[in-house]
């Protein structure tokens, strides 16, 4: 049974950081591409950054670039989603990705 599970969301005031993490199970991770969307309200959910299993290349949107940084724990089946400065634009819940799979979803807020 595959597993995605999300953590590490909050409240936090603008300028400042939070990492999420997404703990997975089930998956064999060689050969996938592991993601993190946002769908804020009102809006579309968005594509935020992906990281290689294998390789551990990774690709971000330009919203992002620069302030987020996604990595993996290959030990602990686990992605991480570093996010710092901040913007009220980031409140969003954000999701944990890898084919068909989702997670349940983390609230980021970002206000003062």
């Amino acid at each position: 049974q595959v597993q995605l599970v999300e953590s590490g969301g909050g409240l936090v005031q603008p300028g400042g950081s939070l990492r999420l993490s997404c703990a997975t199970s089930g998956i064999l991770f060689r050969d996938y591409i592991m993601a993190w969307y946002r769908q804020a309200p009102g809006k579309d959910r968005e594509f935020v950054a992906h990281i290689t299993w294998r390789s551990g290349s990774t690709y971000y949107a330009d919203s992002v670039k620069g302030r987020f940084t996604i990595s993996r724990d290959n030990a602990k089946n686990t992605v991480y989603l570093q996010m710092n400065s901040l913007k009220p634009e980031d409140t969003a819940v954000y999701y944990c990705q890898t084919g068909i799979y989702w997670g349940q979803g983390t609230q980021v807020t970002v206000s003062s």
